[in-house]
């Protein structure tokens, strides 16, 4: 059985993968996405991938004529891609998520597959002020003042006119609530806390603030949903199903896992006043929209899934949310680009060889195996100037952290544009590279000088005033002064590997490290320079959009 994941490298899509690995009757998985992510590790290995933008920045004819190449021969298609942010583009976020849901499903029927599942979500029901369990045959109108309920609402009705349409198709829509793993937390955060997240990483707080109209929230971990889906894609089922964990989690059970188990309950306006406030001071990234939701959506009766698909979860809610809380304080994260922690861990480090392995293990600096020497005593042996080299090295730093974040400004500014996807990519790479700068530093045990690491991002965020011609929209000029800002940089950042390979034999590191690494940056050097022709041919023109409208 050949089974085609759209989206499958978020929070569900990862999850659905481990499931379809683990399913007998699947014998061939092929991964959508429009950043791919390492396919050396599970449960992105053994997926056949294909880098496709489904409506970001392409047009229907180019998305829908590649999708159903991928499709042709699938039994199953699983459309799980969402854009959740920027939410202040509302027209993107509903070209990805609705235009691209119908382009997904006709590009599907076109193709000939028989199956179709899409997650859908408890944010496309209509409010229950009753708080009953409903099940799905609940009105499907969402919630007005939430734009995530919006875009499901309008994802159902494109599901509507496929399924009218194409009856031969069998389509099955997945409900589930809250979606929670330890591996989305550097995701999560990023999509809805934002800097907020900064209060679970301090520590519990004295008391959790709920708005008196809360009553109680469903949730359900992400492997669970991901059974789910596998199931369905192997069964002769249509239509929706709730999934939902067993428990639901109250204003006592959600204080006992995000504080010390006392509440403050507060009025609501004052609650969707304060989130407002912070929403719009960027201190938290999720809009009031998302506490209407949660405050409005009714609870889901899950009798079906257990029915049809032999489901149950296998997870509480309370052990779910555990997960994700303990994962964000411990800044925990995934292996694809949505999941990944903006602090890499060290099994996310360049380098294979040496004193720099891809491990799970993370060594304190100075750390070394039984007779072998730190690199800090094999600094001290050799012939090379330690103060010179820290200096160097200190100074490279500071450019990498600057770097760093121009490089994931420029990706999050390009999302609607055809560069995005290798922007992002060189973005990661860059902050992979800069903590392995960093840890390079400590190994040797030469100052870091983070008063000139603090001055590069200083100097990065002050630049970013400049307006470019443009107050009040994006600048056509910005992509082209940047990519060649980046560029640049990256040469300058390919002389240190060059120097670290050439001095790697005196100090114990084997040099192939180094020739990797000098690889990627004349990689990421080609493609800035791409990223320079797409803009300069249009940021110039009246004609021609660098970003569209």
């Amino acid at each position: 059985m050949r089974v085609v994941v759209v989206g499958a490298t978020g929070n569900i899509g990862t999850a659905v993968l481990r499931a379809l690995h683990e399913t007998d009757e699947v014998t061939s998985v092929v991964g959508v996405a429009r950043r791919r992510p390492d396919s050396g590790v599970v449960p992105y290995a053994d997926v056949a991938w294909h880098s496709i933008d489904i409506a970001a920045a392409s047009t229907e004819l180019d998305a829908r004529a590649a999708l159903e190449s991928v499709f042709t021969g699938a039994d199953a298609v699983i459309h799980l891609a969402w854009l959740i942010q920027p939410n202040t583009d509302r027209s993107l976020l509903r070209r990805v998520n609705v235009a691209g849901t119908e382009r997904v499903a006709r590009a599907a029927a076109a193709a000939g597959v028989p199956r179709l599942l899409v997650s859908s979500s408890v944010g496309a029901y209509s409010a229950d002020p009753e708080g009953a369990f409903r099940d799905e045959q609940w009105p499907t109108d969402g919630i007005r003042t939430s734009h995530y309920s919006a875009d499901k609402v309008a994802q159902e009705r494109v599901l509507d006119a496929v399924e009218t349409a194409h009856p031969d198709m069998r389509i099955v829509r997945m409900r589930p609530a809250l979606v929670f793993q330890g591996t989305a937390a550097s995701g999560i955060q990023r999509l809805f806390l934002g800097p907020w997240a900064g209060a679970l990483r301090a520590g519990k707080p004295p008391v959790l603030p709920l708005p008196s109209d809360f009553r109680s929230v469903q949730a359900v971990h992400a492997d669970d949903v991901g059974r789910a889906f596998a199931a369905a894609a192997t069964r002769d089922v249509a239509g929706a199903f709730n999934l939902a964990a067993d428990d639901v989690l109250g204003r006592e059970e959600l204080a006992k896992i995000l504080d010390h188990g006392r509440v403050a309950t507060l009025p609501t306006a004052w609650v969707r006043s304060a989130m407002t406030v912070a929403y719009r001071l960027r201190i938290l990234a999720a809009d009031p929209g998302w506490l209407d939701l949660g405050l409005s959506a009714p609870l889901m009766d899950t009798r079906r899934a257990r029915a049809e698909l032999d489901w149950a979860p296998r997870v509480t809610a309370a052990a779910a949310l555990s997960e994700l809380v303990d994962a964000i304080r411990s800044g925990e994260g995934g292996d694809s680009a949505p999941l990944m922690p903006r602090r890499p861990q060290q099994r996310h480090l360049p380098g294979s060889n040496g004193m720099f392995t891809s491990s799970d293990r993370t060594r304190d600096a100075g750390d070394t195996a039984p007779g072998e020497r730190s690199a800090r005593d094999q600094l001290a042996a050799s012939m090379i100037d330690a103060g010179l080299l820290g200096l160097y090295l200190s100074d490279h730093l500071t450019g990498a952290t600057a770097g760093a974040e121009r490089a994931e400004r420029m990706s999050a500014d390009a999302i609607d544009t055809p560069v995005y996807a290798r922007l992002s990519e060189a973005a990661r790479e860059i902050r992979l590279e800069r903590a392995f700068v960093k840890r390079l530093i400590s190994e040797l045990g030469v100052p870091r000088r983070r008063h000139r690491q603090f001055a590069g991002w200083f100097a990065e965020h002050l630049g970013r005033l400049k307006a470019n011609g443009a107050v009040v929209r994006r600048s056509p000029l910005t992509l082209v002064l940047e990519s060649e800002i980046m560029r640049s940089a990256v040469l300058a950042k390919l002389g240190m590997w060059r120097v670290l390979q050439e001095h790697a034999p005196h100090l114990g590191w084997d040099p192939e490290v180094f020739v990797d690494l000098a690889g990627r940056a004349e990689a990421q050097a080609d493609m800035y320079s791409e990223v320079h022709e797409y803009a300069r041919r249009r940021a110039f023109r009246s004609d021609r959009d660098v970003f569209p409208e």
